[in-house]
C-alpha cells in the first residue's frame, strides 16, 4: 500500500519536508521538518513549520512520527514544535550515538545531556518496521554523508535524506565527522537494489540555471544518470572524485547552531539566569 505524500521547501536552506499519510487511517508522518533560524540575528521563526502543522490540521491528520532522516548541518529542526502542536513521536536512527558523542565534547555539553540518544522517542536499527495506520514502513541505515543517516521507506516510496540529490548534482558531501565516501557509495547501492520504479524523496535540491526545483527523482533515473554515481561508477573512482570535491567545499553557514540543537532532538539550549538561550560557537575548533 502506498501513502499520500505532500512536500513542503524552504528556501533559505533548500531543504524538503514531508507529510506521509495512510488516507485509511488519516494517520502521517512529518519527515524532516525546518526551523528558521538568521545566524545574524539569532531569532528562529515558525513559517515553515507553521504551513505543516496547517495542512496536517487542515486534512484531519493525526500525526504519529517526526522521522530524522539524520542530524541535519543545514538547518534546525522544528520537530520539538511540531511535536508540542500536534504530538507525534520524534525518531531517527540509532547512529545518532556516534554523532552525540563526537559533537557533545565540541560543544562542552553537560548533564544531562549523555550520549545514548535519549533525547528522541525512538532510535531505528537497520531494517526496523514500523506501522503508519496501515502502511507498513521500513527503515535502511545509509551512512556516509554522516553514520546516523537513514532511509525511510513506505511503499514504493523512500526518503533519502542527503544521500542523493538530483542527478545533475550527484550525492552528499561525506568530509564531516563519521562522514566516508566509501559507506556513502555502499548505501548508495543498497538503495539501487529497490525496484527501479521506486520514487526516492530528496531532503535538498539546489537546481541550477534552467532547471526547475525537483524533490523527487527514481532508482532507475539514478542509477542510469547519477553524475556521481550513476552508468556503473566503481567504488574506487567514487571515492576518488568525492573526496576531491569534499576538499573544495566549505562549511555550511548553520552547521554550528544546527548540529548543537539537532543532536537535543531540535530542542534549543535551556535559558540561562537571564531567561535568554544561548547557542555556543566554539572559536578554532571546526
Amino acid at each position: 500500500m502506498n501513502p499520500d505524500i505532500q512536500h513542503f521547501y524552504h528556501a533559505q536552506s533548500g531543504t524538503f519536508s514531508y507529510v506521509v499519510s495512510d488516507a485509511a487511517s488519516k494517520t502521517a508522518a512529518v519527515i524532516d521538518p525546518v526551523l528558521g533560524f538568521s545566524i545574524v540575528s539569532g531569532r528562529t521563526d515558525t513559517e515553515a513549520a507553521e504551513e505543516i502543522v496547517s495542512y496536517i490540521e487542515k486534512e484531519g491528520l493525526t500525526l504519529e512520527w517526526i522521522l530524522e532522516t539524520h542530524a541535519h548541518a543545514d538547518h534546525i529542526s522544528a520537530a520539538q514544535f511540531v511535536k508540542a502542536r500536534l504530538g507525534g513521536k520524534i525518531a531517527i536512527g540509532e547512529g545518532i550515538r556516534d554523532v552525540q558523542a563526537h559533537f557533545g565534547p565540541v560543544f562542552n555539553l553537560q548533564a544531562p545531556f549523555a550520549a545514548d540518544g535519549h533525547q528522541f522517542d525512538h532510535l531505528f536499527g537497520d531494517d526496523e518496521k514500523f506501522a503508519l495506520g496501515e502502511i507498513t514502513c521500513g527503515v535502511m541505515r545509509t551512512p556516509g554523508h554522516t553514520n546516523d543517516g537513514v532511509t525511510y521507506l513506505f511503499g514504493n516510496a523512500a526518503f533519502v535524506g542527503d544521500t542523493l540529490f538530483m542527478t545533475d548534482l550527484g550525492t552528499a558531501r561525506c568530509d564531516f565527522p563519521g562522514g566516508d565516501a566509501g559507506v556513502l557509495y555502499d548505501s548508495i547501492q543498497k538503495l539501487f537494489a529497490l525496484p527501479d520504479e521506486t520514487t526516492l524523496y530528496l531532503c535538498h535540491d539546489y537546481p541550477p540555471d534552467g532547471r526547475g526545483l525537483c524533490c523527487q527523482t527514481s532508482v532507475g533515473q539514478q542509477k542510469e544518470e547519477n553524475i556521481h554515481v550513476g552508468g556503473g561508477t566503481s567504488r574506487e573512482d567514487y571515492v576518488r572524485l568525492r573526496e576531491a570535491r569534499d576538499a573544495a567545499l566549505g562549511l555550511p553557514a548553520l552547521i554550528l547552531p544546527s548540529i548543537q540543537v539537532n543532536i537535543e532532538a531540535g530542542r534549543l539550549p535551556q535559558p540561562e539566569d537571564n531567561e535568554i538561550t544561548y547557542i555556543k560557537i566554539p572559536v578554532n575548533t571546526l
